[in-house]
Formats: structure tokens, sequence, C-alpha cells
């Protein structure tokens, strides 16, 4: 008799990101705007929540909670997708793809 697998079980299996795996082992670039978001500076503005760093060029960005989300757009503009927070304290990763947090 087959055992049936409850969808529960699937969707329950963790899965490896191999985007934030990848970003483990690479170089990460230095940040291209340090300590202010690119897009907003280009804008003339100096005002947002939280900065983010694409880990394949140095692109800076500012964080979904800020106005302009210009780190979301420049994943989706450059198709780059992982960032990780560059605020003092913070280590964390972020997979656009996967929508993992590493």
């Amino acid at each position: 008799m087959l055992k049936r697998t409850r969808r529960r079980d699937v969707d329950a299996a963790p899965r490896v990101c191999e985007h934030l795996a990848d970003a483990v082992d690479a170089t990460e670039p230095e940040p291209l705007t340090p300590g202010q978001c690119q897009g907003c500076s280009e804008l003339g503005e100096s005002t947002w929540a939280h900065l983010r760093m694409c880990l394949n060029c140095g692109h800076v960005g500012c964080c979904d909670s800020s106005p302009h989300q210009h780190a979301a757009a420049h994943f989706h503009a450059s198709g780059h997708p992982v960032m990780r927070s560059i605020e003092p304290g913070e280590t964390w990763r972020w997979c656009y793809v996967d929508i993992r947090l590493d």
C-alpha cells in the first residue's frame, strides 16, 4: 500500500536557496555609495528608513519601508538576487528570487 504524502509535509520541508548559498562563498563588493541610497541621492533626497547593498555589484538602495524602495527596484532592473543589510549590527541577507532570509 502506498503512503500518501500530505501537502503540509511537503511544504514544511526546508528548501536551500542556491542564491544565498552562492553569496556565502563570493567576495563581497564594496558599497558604491557608502552610507547613502544611490537612487535617493540622485533624486536629491537624503531620507530613507534603512540601507541594503547588492552582493553582486555593491549598489546601495533603500529598503521597502522607504518611499522609493530602491533596493527592490535594483533587483527588478538588474536581476541581482541577493542583498544584505548594511545597517550597524545587522548581518542578514535577503534573496528576492526565493524570498528567503539568511
